[in-house]
């Protein structure tokens, strides 16, 4: 999802808030659903964008500036509140759900507000001086002013239904800009602290922009919405969103992604780094151990994190050995890895929708096996749309969730930048793991979950979102698929590329590897392509730890389910496993595991 994952350098870090008071929070001992709702409010608040997507449209034309210290101080002064509040409860005084969520949403404070306050996370002492990764506010991938373009095309998750709706775009975009500013204000800030980002990766930043820059009013991607504007709206207001929508991009948008381009070109590359990691810069180690924690939700230092990936390379190539030997190639693993790479019959397609049209095709032979391993399926629905083309270079495949009230389907995006390059041994997998039962099945289901407390219904705990995806993916036998060697050793693959990005991370940002060494490292042990693997190394360089989550959370599910099946034997139920991990959202990995042994207790108990 990456998504996803959210969507700039930490999911942590990707939020806007519009500019009212925040909520003032009682010491009183009131309802703990009483504190829920208020922190979904609170959530909603500083994220509007988050709050679109989750189909609350009075939010729709707000987005604030999250890298500014008055917002800052907001997130901090809110966290504490809240962790003040949550003092005055224990287990005594709530349902065990209820306990499970209050736990959640303390992890969820803590972490944020360590990441925020604490100064081994920032640059320099003060207190609202701006954390390392704060300044580095815009990246070639998983970025504000990407995400946002997303938005602007009319079919997004930003509706474009009413009058109401495009005028509210138009106060977002207006929001928007100075976001902007800020970023070359901080982009500043790096430069005179040493902290800025790689070369290779600013170059990347550059002609993204192009597509903002270069194209007419008529042409540009922000003037979709008017070319789909709904037939039934009064001519008047047709003509005033037209005009209101060209002088935008004319008069404000494309002077100031030209002002961005001249700046990435002409101040920020020239200031551009050498080096791969973020531990070259000051204070980068520090910020590095704590994303670790951030986004694994455990203790695993950077040199444990960096065995256990080599540990999990070597383990997975043995089993790779076995597939290359079921088809009978004749040569080196490596050989293979090149044979899979270039094989024209794992590149079949010639048009777009070919690929579109086989994920479809996945998706229909697994139909009729999700009973077996699964009791509950969510309501709704998703497409498979190819990514967008002014992203499309840089992107991984991903899925951006649906609305909960399921007016908007989910989406699982596909990047096809070269159609018959485009290489399918995996897409079986890939499906399993953006898709059924990966992330539409897990997020979706924790969205309709109308049990837990609406802060637990959104995207969160990237170590459980990825981690089930990735677990997600094993189960494809069971699902009736990978009767395709190739498709297996597509699965195989696929775990080996987060098994690698355990060794990359920590290699890269902490060991002194460079890019080139990464990008070695991931040929000499996977089958992707060279392209792949760049736009990949590079991800791992811009958002450092992210990559982290997908191994630990998919180990960690893996774990507890063998521990489950040897404690219950002919008792274990797998579509019950499944139901407890997947029932009270996303949980980090200490309270999951506190959940499942405490599950197991009780099936003994009844056996």
């Amino acid at each position: 999802m990456k998504f996803i994952q959210l969507i700039l350098i930490t999911s942590l870090f990707f939020v806007s808030a519009c500019q009212e008071k925040k909520e003032v929070v009682s010491n009183t001992n009131r309802p703990i659903d009483s504190v829920f709702k208020d922190y979904y409010t609170f959530k909603k608040r500083i994220n509007p964008l988050e709050a679109t997507k989750a189909g609350f449209n009075e939010y729709n034309d707000q987005l604030a500036n999250y890298i500014s210290a008055p917002y800052k101080k907001d997130l901090i002064d809110s966290y504490t509140a809240f962790l003040n509040e949550l003092k005055n409860y224990d287990s005594t005084m709530v349902t065990p759900s209820q306990w499970m969520s209050m736990r959640v949403m303390m992890w969820d404070c803590n972490i944020k507000r360590e990441g925020l306050t604490n100064a081994i996370a920032t640059i320099a002492s003060p207190m609202f001086d701006m954390p390392t990764f704060e300044l580095f506010p815009l990246m070639q991938i998983q970025s504000l002013h990407l995400y946002f373009s997303q938005l602007a095309n009319g079919t997004s998750l930003q509706p474009f239904q009413t009058v109401k709706d495009y005028d509210n775009w138009l106060k977002r975009v207006d929001a928007y800009l100075p976001f902007l500013d800020t970023c070359m204000a901080r982009m500043n800030q790096g430069i005179a602290r040493g902290v800025v980002l790689p070369k290779v990766l600013i170059k990347k930043m550059i002609p993204q922009l192009n597509e903002f820059t270069q194209l007419p009013v008529q042409k540009h991607l922000f003037f979709s919405p008017i070319l789909i504007m709904p037939s039934d709206f009064p001519e008047s207001e047709k003509k005033r969103l037209t005009d209101a929508y060209a002088e935008m991009i004319s008069m404000k948008l494309i002077p100031k992604y030209k002002e961005l381009q001249n700046y990435l070109n002409n101040t920020y590359l020239p200031a551009g780094r050498l080096t791969s990691g973020i531990g070259a810069v000051p204070q980068g180690i520090e910020t590095f151990n704590y994303l670790i924690r951030y986004h694994t939700t455990t203790t695993l230092t950077a040199p444990e994190i960096h065995q256990l990936g080599k540990s999990e390379v070597a383990r997975i190539r043995g089993e790779m050995e076995k597939v290359k030997q079921e088809i009978g190639f004749k040569g080196t693993i490596n050989d293979f890895f090149d044979h899979v790479r270039t094989s024209k019959e794992q590149m079949p397609f010639n048009k777009p929708e070919q690929v579109i049209a086989n994920f479809n095709t996945i998706r229909e032979k697994i139909n009729d096996r999700l009973a077996d391993v699964f009791d509950i399926k969510p309501k709704a629905g998703f497409e498979v749309q190819r990514t967008e083309s002014f992203r499309e270079a840089s992107a991984s495949a991903e899925y951006l969730p649906g609305s909960k009230d399921g007016s908007r389907a989910g989406v699982f995006y596909v990047p096809i930048p070269s159609v018959k390059d485009y290489n399918k041994f995996a897409d079986e997998a890939l499906f399993l793991h953006e898709a059924i039962p990966g992330h539409h099945y897990q997020l979706s289901l924790q969205q309709e979950n109308a049990e837990l407390p609406e802060f637990l219904h959104p995207e969160s705990m990237s170590v459980f979102v990825e981690g089930w995806a990735l677990y997600a993916e094993s189960l494809g036998k069971e699902l009736g698929l990978y009767d395709d060697p190739y498709q297996y050793f597509g699965m195989l693959s696929m775990e080996m590329h987060r098994a690698i990005r355990l060794v990359l991370e920590t290699g890269i940002h902490t060991m002194g590897w460079t890019r080139e060494q990464a990008i070695q490292y991931s040929l000499d042990n996977e089958a992707e392509s060279e392209d792949k693997i760049i736009v990949e190394v590079e991800r791992y360089m811009a958002t450092p730890g992210a990559a982290l989550c997908y191994k630990v959370g998919q180990l960690k599910i893996r774990e507890l389910r063998t521990r489950a099946e040897k404690a219950l034997g002919d008792k274990f139920s797998v579509k019950e496993f499944h139901n407890q991990v997947l029932n009270s959202g996303s949980l980090p990995l200490v309270l999951l595991e506190e959940k499942i042994d405490r599950w197991i207790a009780r099936e003994k108990i009844r056996s």
